[in-house]
């Protein structure tokens, strides 16, 4: 069987293109990144790669899924012992649950800062429509680092759930988001997740000339 391939767009700008491939090092995957630019020319290619046209793309031999969460439940399947999801059934309930929350709310959280791994700014207006996303954000993030004690919302090792707040965290950092202690320290705990640094390592090393996505692919 060939390598297992994921059909991402921008590692600097795409969220969705970040959570696919720590999805897949969770799962303990080695997948080949096939990169699909994101502009006008490239959306018939998309289309022929995935019909929603969006990534990104897990294709492992004759099975192929898109959207994060279907990725996310296909490698749970294909690979239980990696634990993607906790043990615990009230924890794991939690997890999906707050998994999918990130997966289809805050919008206004994604206009106002969107992801760009190259940049840090010391400081960023945050306009009043972001405020109540960022607050929910801390909210979910606090009930499980407390509850579960870190470093990690469901404990000591990533879940699903780190995966999809992983372009958050990411977001914080970049617009020098206010953040608790405890925050802060969550962010950093994912920034130095070893499959998060090494997709922050080839996000920099990007063409500068490449152009932001003008919606979150």
């Amino acid at each position: 069987m060939s390598k297992p391939t994921l059909t991402i767009s921008s590692k600097t700008y795409s969220a969705w293109s970040l959570r696919g491939w720590l999805l897949c090092r969770l799962a303990g995957l080695d997948v080949e990144l096939v990169d699909v630019p994101n502009d006008a020319s490239n959306r018939a290619e998309l289309l022929l790669l995935s019909p929603s046209v969006l990534v990104p793309r897990l294709s492992i031999g004759k099975l192929s899924v898109w959207d994060t969460l279907a990725i996310a439940e296909t490698l749970n399947e294909l690979h239980p012992e990696a634990q993607m999801l906790p043990k615990d059934a009230a924890a794991r309930a939690l997890c999906r649950s707050v998994s999918g929350e990130i997966h289809s709310g805050f919008s206004n959280l994604r206009s106002a800062l969107p992801m760009n791994l190259k940049v840090r700014h010391e400081s960023f207006p945050i306009f009043s429509g972001a405020k109540p996303d960022i607050e929910r954000i801390e909210a979910i993030w606090l009930e499980c680092l407390q509850r579960y004690k870190g470093p990690f919302l469901f404990g000591k090792k990533p879940t699903v759930a780190d995966a999809m707040f992983a372009p958050v965290t990411q977001r914080f950092l970049t617009y020098a988001v206010p953040m608790t202690a405890e925050i802060a320290a969550y962010c950093e705990a994912v920034t130095a997740w070893a499959p998060m640094a090494e997709w922050i390592a080839l996000a920099k090393a990007e063409p500068e000339d490449i152009e932001e996505l003008d919606v979150e692919f």
